[in-house]
C-alpha cells in the first residue's frame, strides 16, 4: 500500500449540491474562511465537520456525522461520498478533497488522519490514446517499440528524455530504466490493453518473438478487412459538384457562429464528395457540437448534383427532431424533404414510397423503415446514419450493403469499439468535432451514491430557476411509483407536471409528450434511455440517473448529452446503490466523472474500448494478440500492414 501523508485536521462537508458544484479546488482555496463562517453561520455548522488529531470521539459517532452529512456506507472508497469501516479505521473520500482519507481510531480518540489511494486505484481512469506522451500521468503502462512494455515514470528534470522503468535484469535486483529523447516519442505510445500487462526485460528476446507473432497476426487481419473493404474500393461514382450560391446560402442562414473544427470536418466531408470513390466517414463530436448542419451541407451537395438522400435515425424521437430541423434548413430552397415512419399513415406512406421511386422526394428522413425492402430510391446517393450502434443485427447487414455504392456519413458522439478499431487501422475515415460552439459551459457532473434529499435539492434547484429536469429511470413497471414518490416529494409546487416517457408506449403518444415537454407543459420528465437520442431543449438541463450502474459508458455519456444545450449551467447526477457497484460499473462511472469536458465523446469511445474490451474486428481471434501488444501498437501495426499489401498489390478483387 502506498505511504499516507499525515495531516493535523480535515474538513468534510455535506454530500449537497451547492457543494458538490463548488469542487475540491474552492474549498481548498477557502478552507479559513468556512472555519471562521462556522463560529456563527448554522448552515455551515450544520453542512461541515471538523475533525483533528487527537480529538475526542467515539467511532460510531463519527460515522453518525458521516451519515448526517450524507456520506454513505460502502465495502471500499470507490469514490466521493463513500465510506467504509476496517476495524479502527474509517476511510472516507470527502466531496471536497482530491483524495480519499484513512481516519486511524485508538480507543475513542482519532490517533490519524491521512491522505491516501488505497483500494481506488482499481477504478482510476486509465490513460487513454494521449496526443502527447508530455500528457500521460507518470505510472502509467507504455509500449517502446523497440523494448516492449514498462512503466512510464516522467520526463527528465531537463525535459529532454521521458523515463521508463523495465523489468529487474535478475531476481532481486533493481528495475531497469530507459531514457527515451524527446524527440523520438513516436515511438513510445500508451499501453492500452483489457489485463494487467506483463512488463519486460531490457535486451530479453520474448518482446521481438511477441512482435513478430503480433505482425504476422495483423497480416492475417489486413488481407480479411481489404476483402471485406474490396467491393467498395473498387466503386466509382461521378465527383459531386459545388454550386458555390447555394451553399454559401445556406451558410448565412445558419444563425451560428461555426467553430475550427466544424470548418475543418465540413472541408474533409466536401474532399471526399469531391472524388469519384463513395465516402465512408464518421463524424465524432459531442452532442450540440454541429454534427447534424455538417450533415446537412453534405446532403445540399448530393442534392444538387441529382441525387437523393436518406437520414437513418434509430428512434420517431430522433427522426422528427431532424425533420423540424432540416425542413427549417431547406425552407428556401426548391428541395423536397419529409418523414417516414410508424407515424405515417397509409395514404402519406404510399405518397412516400412513389416520390422516393420517381425521385420527386430529395430528402427523406426515417428509422430502420427505410431499410425495408418495399423502399426503392430512384438515385440514392448518400446515406447518413446518425448513431449506427442503435440499429439491429438485421438493420446492419442492410447498412452494409449500402456501403457498396452509396456515401455514408455516420454520426455519432461516442463511437462503438468495432467503428473505433476500424477508424484506428485506417479503414474509416473518421473526423473529429472536439471543439465546443461558443458560450457553451462544461456539463457539471457528479457520481454519488443515492440519497432521496439530493435528489429533492437538485430539481427544486433547476424548477426554481424556471428550468426542466430529466430523471432516468429505467424499470418501465415501476416509473408509476417513482412519478407519485416524486410528487410527493415536491408538494410546494402545486402546479408542478411529471410526465412519463418509455419505449412501450405509441409513438404518436412518444411525440406528444416530447412536444408537451419541449413547450414546458412538463417540468420533471421521468424517462428511460429512450431520451439518449433525439431531445434538444435548452431549457433542460438537470439530469438526474436514479441507478447509473446499469448504463454502458458510451450510453451515461449520450444521456449527459442531453441537457446542456444552451447558455445556462447543466448538472447531472448520476446515483447508484453501493452494493450494486460492481468493479466495471465503478470504472464506468470514474471515467465518466473524469471524462466531463466538452468535447469528450472520442475519449469516452476510447475507454468504452478498453473497459468492453477490444472482443475484436472480425472474430475474437485479436484480443489476445491485443492484451500482450497493447491496442495503440497493435492498430499501429495493422495500419502499417495494411498499407504494405496496398502498395505492393497483394491483395486484389481477383483473389479475394
Amino acid at each position: 500500500m502506498p505511504e499516507h501523508p499525515e495531516q493535523k485536521e480535515l474538513m468534510i462537508v455535506s454530500v449537497t449540491p451547492q457543494n458538490l458544484e463548488r469542487g475540491a479546488l474552492w474549498f481548498a482555496e477557502n478552507l479559513d474562511a468556512i472555519k471562521k463562517a462556522r463560529a456563527n453561520n448554522i448552515w455551515w455548522q450544520q453542512n461541515t465537520t471538523l475533525i483533528e488529531k487527537d480529538l475526542k470521539i467515539k467511532p460510531f459517532e463519527f460515522v453518525e456525522r458521516l451519515i448526517g452529512l450524507g456520506y454513505e456506507r460502502s465495502n471500499a472508497v470507490a469514490g466521493r461520498g463513500l465510506f467504509a469501516i476496517r476495524g479502527g479505521i474509517v476511510d472516507v473520500w470527502p466531496i471536497n478533497t482530491e483524495t480519499p482519507f484513512l481516519i486511524e481510531f485508538v480507543g475513542n480518540a482519532i490517533a490519524g488522519i491521512h491522505a491516501h489511494t488505497g483500494r481506488t486505484e482499481a477504478i482510476t481512469p486509465k490513460p487513454m490514446l494521449n496526443r502527447s506522451m508530455k500528457d500521460l500521468p507518470a505510472g502509467s503502462f507504455v509500449v517502446h517499440q523497440d523494448h516492449g512494455i514498462g512503466i512510464f515514470r516522467g520526463i527528465s528534470e531537463d525535459k529532454r528524455f521521458f523515463s521508463v522503468e523495465y523489468a529487474p535484469p535478475s531476481t532481486g535486483g533493481e528495475p531497469d530504466r530507459l531514457l527515451i529523447p524527446i524527440d523520438q516519442e513516436e515511438r513510445l505510445t500508451a499501453y492500452i490493453g483489457f489485463e494487467t500487462p506483463h512488463i519486460h526485460r531490457l535486451g530479453g528476446t520474448i518482446w521481438q518473438t511477441t512482435t513478430r507473432k503480433a505482425k504476422e497476426d495483423t497480416e492475417k487481419l489486413a488481407r480479411q478487412l481489404l476483402a471485406l473493404f474490396a467491393k467498395r474500393n473498387s466503386a466509382e461514382r461521378p465527383p459531386y459538384d459545388a454550386d458555390a450560391s447555394l451553399e454559401e446560402e445556406l451558410r448565412e442562414r445558419f444563425g451560428f457562429q461555426e467553430t475550427p473544427d466544424q470548418l475543418r470536418c465540413e472541408q474533409e466531408i466536401f474532399d471526399d464528395l469531391s472524388k469519384n470513390k463513395p465516402m465512408d466517414r464518421v463524424l465524432c463530436g459531442d452532442v450540440g457540437f454541429g454534427k447534424t448542419e455538417l450533415a446537412i451541407r453534405a446532403a445540399l451537395r448530393v442534392i444538387v448534383s441529382g441525387k437523393q438522400v436518406a437520414f437513418l435515425c434509430p428512434t420517431t424521437i430522433l427522426a422528427a427532431q431532424h425533420t423540424r430541423t432540416i425542413q427549417e434548413r431547406f425552407n428556401n430552397f426548391p428541395i423536397r424533404a419529409v418523414m417516414l415512419s410508424r407515424l405515417s399513415s397509409p395514404e402519406e406512406e404510399k405518397k412516400i414510397l412513389a416520390g422516393l421511386a420517381d425521385g420527386s422526394i430529395d430528402c427523406v428522413i426515417g428509422t430502420h423503415r427505410l431499410l425495408s425492402k418495399d423502399i426503392a430510391f430512384k438515385h440514392l446517393g448518400l446515406a447518413v446514419i446518425d448513431e449506427e450502434q442503435r440499429f439491429g443485427v438485421k438493420q446492419k447487414e442492410r447498412i452494409k450493403e449500402m456501403r457498396g455504392d452509396v456515401d455514408i456519413l455516420s454520426l455519432s458522439a461516442t463511437p462503438i469499439p468495432r467503428t473505433m478499431q476500424l477508424t484506428m487501422a485506417k479503414l474509416r475515415d473518421i473526423s473529429l468535432l472536439e471543439t465546443p460552439p461558443p458560450g457553451r459551459l462544461p456539463i457539471a457532473t457528479f457520481v454519488l451514491p443515492h440519497r432521496s434529499a439530493l435528489v429533492k435539492e437538485a430539481i427544486e434547484r433547476e424548477l426554481d430557476r424556471g428550468g426542466q429536469a430529466y430523471f432516468l429511470h429505467n424499470r418501465i413497471d415501476t416509473m408509476g411509483m417513482k412519478r407519485e414518490r416524486l410528487l410527493k416529494m415536491f408538494k410546494k409546487y402545486p402546479n408542478l407536471q411529471i410526465g412519463i416517457i418509455h419505449g412501450r408506449m405509441k409513438e404518436k403518444e412518444l411525440v406528444t409528450i416530447m412536444d408537451d415537454f419541449r413547450n414546458k407543459k412538463i417540468h420533471v420528465l421521468v424517462a428511460t434511455t429512450i431520451i439518449e437520442n433525439g431531445l434538444d431543449i435548452s431549457s433542460a438541463n438537470t439530469l438526474i440517473v436514479d441507478d447509473a450502474t446499469r448504463l454502458g459508458l458510451a450510453q451515461a455519456h449520450q444521456l449527459r448529452g442531453r441537457i446542456g444545450r444552451g447558455s445556462e449551467q447543466a448538472y447531472s447526477y448520476f446515483l447508484y446503490r453501493p452494493k450494486n457497484l460492481t468493479e466495471n460499473a465503478a470504472e464506468r462511472l470514474e471515467a465518466l466523472r473524469a471524462y466531463a469536458d466538452l468535447g469528450s465523446g472520442y475519449q469516452i469511445a476510447l475507454r468504452d474500448l478498453e473497459i468492453r474490451g477490444a472482443g475484436n474486428i472480425l472474430g475474437r481471434e485479436q484480443s489476445g494478440t491485443v492484451n500482450k501488444v497493447g491496442l495503440n501498437l497493435y492498430c499501429h501495426m495493422l495500419a502499417e500492414s495494411i498499407e504494405w499489401l496496398q502498395q505492393n498489390d497483394m491483395v486484389s478483387g481477383e483473389n479475394m
